[in-house]
């Protein structure tokens, strides 16, 4: 097949360049535009060393971009930016991949109410396909416009799925204790994530309410059939990469064997790892590539279930779920471009 027209909105964020850095070497993606209106004029390589070599486009200003003649646009840009753009090019014909959360969740008023603006194409909502392919992967094959997940609500989706979809656990009172790495928080400056300020220390955050927490309890919502109650707490570690899940739910049946559920549930999936009985997934194991590593435990034998779920934030969390997602909706095999083995140390 001829290769991939692609274009890239926003590209000099941490998605941004994580999305360059897979692109670059996808066998069946060309890419075509990437733009900035910071850095309109510059090279890409001149902003990201790491790229020199992989990819010689320059950033184009966003009034400048041909993006109607690409095959697919995938906008690595703050929420409330894909919004104002994705009719435009579905109407053109081409194909859209929204990194950021403007089409994550069905209820308006809800997105509206967490995200404190007002939504520029609530039309748009309805169509748009939720891109976790671990439940949506029939629905995402024929997708023209495309939500990537959030990280924390992959790496929690994914470890309360086989649980929540078989039945097993009482879905009034789960807990998601979540800790992510800095680059989370983008690449803009601030003081909260100076080194100075996070190095030797972390520190819970958006306690009262994380905006993630409604695209979780969405997607856990579906997958039970009625409603769920979670408590959803984040945490800032001074690690650069990496999401840790660790969830906890009361089993309503004490005789299912765990293990061997998760393993079923993952077998066909190329980017889940069930880890053996007993072990506690690191995120350094997947520091750089696209999957998702889970351990599920019962201490002391009880009626509680604790899941450990890690990702990196910027792959599986981020530019890697959306290179998957772009796979699955252009027929290619899903896990072409994303063969990469973690870095360790």
């Amino acid at each position: 097949m001829s290769k991939i027209k692609t274009g890239i909105v926003g590209g000099t964020g941490y998605t941004g360049v994580e999305l360059l850095r897979l692109l670059a070497l996808h066998p069946n993606i060309a890419l075509e535009v990437i733009t900035s209106r910071g850095e309109a004029g510059t090279a890409v390589a001149d902003i990201f060393p790491n790229l020199r070599g992989h990819v010689d486009l320059v950033f184009t200003a966003p009034d400048d971009a041909k993006l109607e003649e690409c095959d697919v646009v995938f906008f690595a840009t703050p929420n409330g930016i894909a919004m104002q753009h994705a009719q435009a090019l579905l109407d053109a014909g081409v194909r859209v991949i929204d990194l950021a959360a403007d089409f994550r969740i069905t209820d308006v008023a809800e997105w509206e109410q967490w995200y404190g603006m007002t939504h520029a194409s609530p039309n748009l909502i309805e169509e748009a396909v939720y891109g976790l392919p671990e439940i949506n992967r029939e629905a995402i094959k024929s997708a023209r416009l495309l939500a990537n997940p959030g990280c924390y609500p992959t790496a929690t989706q994914l470890g309360f799925l086989p649980l929540i979809e078989n039945n097993l656990i009482e879905t009034t009172g789960l807990v998601a204790d979540c800790k992510s790495g800095v680059s989370g928080a983008g690449r803009s400056a601030s003081v909260g994530i100076l080194m100075s300020e996070v190095n030797e220390s972390v520190k819970a955050y958006a306690v009262p309410g994380h905006r993630h927490l409604p695209e979780i309890r969405q997607g856990l919502q579906q997958a039970a059939s009625k409603k769920v109650g979670l408590t959803f707490v984040p945490h800032l570690m001074p690690m650069t990469r990496g999401i840790h899940s660790t969830l906890y739910g009361r089993l309503l049946k004490t005789d299912v064997d765990l293990q061997r559920l998760y393993e079923q549930r993952y077998a066909d999936e190329p980017f889940v790892d069930v880890l053996a009985a007993g072990s506690h997934p690191e995120t350094r194991t997947v520091r750089g590539v696209n999957t998702c590593r889970i351990a599920v435990h019962r201490p002391q034998d009880d009626d509680t279930v604790v899941v450990l779920s890690v990702i990196d934030n910027l792959v599986k969390g981020a530019a890697g779920q959306a290179v998957q997602n772009l796979n699955i909706m252009f027929g290619l095999d899903e896990t072409t471009g994303l063969q990469g083995i973690g870095l360790l140390p």
